[in-house]
């Protein structure tokens, strides 16, 4: 059973002034409108509808609340599709956006969303200022990896590590597939040390076999070197 299975929708927050007063452990969600951040929850806490897809950029503007257990949530953050946004949805947004990541003591780190085909746009590296001064870790997801060849795949992964590497260990960068079910261990791992809550591990086949050496290309594949250094730290 996936660690996550058991979210279930709990609030929706326009104001910093009610968010949960239980909440213990928070991993936030960030991303733009279409990078696949809805889908990326849905696929983690294996739930087809948990987080709406929405098809309109920027439909979402609160912060909503999933329960995972008492006290820990995942939050889905505003898409930041500005560019249909008028002026005061925009200034809503960087308002709460901003002093939520900023401020927030429960929130234990940030998952950003990149779309795989178009990574580190000028929103998203805005989105890095703004949470970079916190200290707190950052696993980026490159989603629809699907979508591309896997030497694409690999040359996305090297870049966007190369960019991250000012960030050191705190920020790792994995490839994240919701359509293929791909990359969910990875986050699940990442995820569950944030929140300190226990992952099942897989019994490890027989050593030398076929199957092992399978798993571990996949597990190469799937997660780039700032994950793969952070679990070998653990």
């Amino acid at each position: 059973m996936p660690l996550f299975q058991s979210a279930v929708f709990y609030t929706t927050v326009a104001d910093l002034r009610d968010l949960p007063i239980d909440s213990r452990c928070e991993v936030a969600f960030a991303g733009r409108s279409n990078a696949g951040k809805s889908s990326a929850i849905n696929a983690l806490a294996n739930h087809s509808r948990l987080a709406f897809v929405s098809k309109t950029p920027g439909r979402t503007q609160h912060l909503n609340y999933f329960r995972l257990v008492d006290g820990k949530y995942f939050v889905d953050l505003p898409g930041y599709g500005f560019a249909k946004a008028p002026e005061e949805v925009r200034g809503q947004w960087e308002g709460l956006l901003a002093p939520y990541l900023q401020q927030r003591p429960a929130l234990r780190g940030l998952v950003l969303i990149m779309d795989s085909r178009h990574p580190l746009t000028d929103l998203d590296l805005q989105m890095l200022e703004w949470f970079a001064p916190t200290g707190k870790p950052i696993h980026i997801l490159l989603s629809k990896a699907d979508k591309l060849t896997w030497q694409a795949q690999c040359l996305t992964l090297r870049e966007v590590e190369n960019a991250m590497r000012d960030f050191g260990e705190r920020c790792s960068v994995q490839l994240f597939s919701s359509l293929k079910r791909s990359g969910i261990q990875v986050a699940e791992n990442v995820l569950a040390s944030w929140l300190e809550m226990t992952t099942v591990v897989d019994k490890a086949p027989p050593t030398g076999s076929r199957t092992e050496k399978t798993a571990r290309l996949r597990q190469r594949r799937a997660v780039g070197w700032g994950a793969r250094q952070s679990a070998a730290k653990r």
